[in-house]
């Protein structure tokens, strides 16, 4: 097996298992060798031997047996081997230590350009961030806390929301921001995953003093998917007191999840408590406006950068309709469109992205029905599904069946006259009228709201 063939499956598995895994836990693995079908890669430690093993073991020897190499076992070696196990580090090589800096009161401190956090994409800025109704308070405030030049805004800011809403790209919009204003600030972004594995070796490595100075020097901290760490007592601690320490300085902190932090099972009240304190933004499911505007931005970002292909009408409003919970698998398939129009040299049509895209519209298809609703939302507000689909007018009967109503227009493809059939033959007009009610309401109403997306929530998932 050679460097190249382990660089192809390198690239495979960044796809299959996302950037931040593999940033976090694959990028770390060299290459040493293989013999007898077992192949033998260098790890800083074992713990990430121990980790990738664990979650990543079966995918690495399903593409590398994919590009022909018959491998049947995975072994990690670690510079700390003992003796008559292999050693991480090549001939002539020394496993690099943490990075110091010399003199003064913060000797034995990281400087910044040494900080062990993760990178920070250029691409990713307010400019190439779309804004619409679902995102705008979340672009709002990370814009706050950008343009304050290092200054606190809101202390910490908790962006949450699902996957490929654009938590990431606004902690990367911010820390770019930043650097540009004030080139001498210390912002550092990771993962709550790196953040663990920092922690656990400094614990295994004796070097707490450096950890502790290390995360206390920074002047814009922060911790992507901070949900990784609740359940795990050690580094929860440390994370608190990282926490007080950066607040009791002055210094931001920019925290991110998948949930609200009251719904984050088995995180610490302390560090809940703490977050709550701060500004907690949630960025909603995205609405089919915001998909469409997202799509022609990219639309516009091809052409700009010299690529002439032509779409036929209708196509980004397909798949804005289409694919509708998740932004990344949304640009993707935008991507492989381009890509595919590209090699065979024709105008992308609404039966090539069809055809081309069959596999990811199957599985975003939307299959949620109405009665399906119906029962979710009856279950959320305590009402019999009989008084759902009813003739009373009781303001707690009303206004969960303007919500059902409201889900159903916008999560199914059924038409007016027929969602209002399904709720006991009612006319198309009130179908409108409800549907709009929700839709003032929800901008006003912070319980609704809240109450809408976690609706969304468990009919998607």
């Amino acid at each position: 097996m050679t460097d190249d063939i382990w660089g192809q499956v390198r690239d495979e598995l960044e796809e299959a298992i996302g950037q931040s895994n593999f940033v976090n836990w694959i990028e770390p693995l060299e290459f040493a060798g293989v013999k007898n079908g077992v192949i033998v890669f260098n790890v800083p430690t074992s713990f990430i031997g121990n980790w990738v093993l664990r979650n990543f073991g079966d995918q690495i020897l399903h593409h590398l047996n994919k590009a022909g190499q018959g491998v049947t076992r995975i072994e990690f070696a670690t510079p700390a081997a003992s003796p008559g196990k292999r050693s991480a580090a090549p001939a002539g090589r020394t496993p690099r230590p943490l990075k110091r800096t010399t003199g003064g009161a913060n000797r034995g401190a990281a400087s910044a350009s040494d900080f062990p956090g993760a990178p920070i994409y250029a691409r990713y800025t307010f400019d190439s961030f779309v804004v619409g109704k679902p995102n705008e308070l979340a672009h709002a405030a990370a814009r706050r806390v950008a343009e304050g030049g290092g200054a606190v805004a809101f202390n910490p800011l908790f962006l949450y929301g699902g996957v490929g809403l654009g938590k990431t790209h606004l902690m990367h919009a911010i820390a770019n921001e930043l650097k540009a204003r004030r080139p001498d600030l210390n912002a550092v972004y990771l993962s709550a995953e790196q953040f663990m594995y920092r922690f656990v070796q400094a614990l295994r490595e004796r070097r707490m003093m450096d950890f502790k100075e290390m995360f206390r020097s920074v002047d814009i901290l922060m911790v992507d998917d901070v949900q990784f760490i609740a359940g795990k007592d050690s580094t929860q601690e440390e994370f608190f007191h990282t926490f007080n320490a950066l607040v009791d300085q002055n210094k931001q902190i920019i925290i991110s999840a998948d949930r609200a932090p009251g719904e984050i099972k088995d995180l610490e009240d302390r560090i809940r408590s703490r977050i709550q304190c701060g500004l907690v933004v949630d960025l909603h499911p995205t609405d089919y406006e915001l998909r469409l505007g997202i799509l022609q931005q990219k639309v516009d970002q091809y052409h700009a950068d010299g690529d002439r292909l032509e779409m036929a009408d209708g196509v980004l409003e397909f798949l804005a309709h289409r694919i509708s919970t998740n932004v990344r698998v949304l640009e993707g398939a935008l991507t492989r469109l381009f890509a595919f129009a590209s090699l065979i040299g024709r105008e992308i049509t609404l039966e090539m992205a069809q055809d081309c895209l069959s596999d990811v519209l199957r599985t975003y298809d939307r299959k949620i029905t109405i009665e399906e609703i119906q029962r979710k939302v009856s279950e959320h507000y305590n009402i019999r599904l009989s008084e759902m689909i009813g003739p009373r007018r009781v303001r707690t009967i009303a206004r969960p069946r303007q919500i059902a109503m409201y889900l159903a227009k916008q999560m199914t493809s059924r038409s007016l006259p027929e969602i209002g059939r399904r709720f006991g033959g009612r006319d198309h007009t009130t179908v409108i009228h409800g549907v709009r009610k929700v839709e003032e309401l929800k901008t006003t109403d912070d319980q609704l709201a809240e109450d809408l997306r976690l609706l969304r929530r468990s009919l998607e998932g």
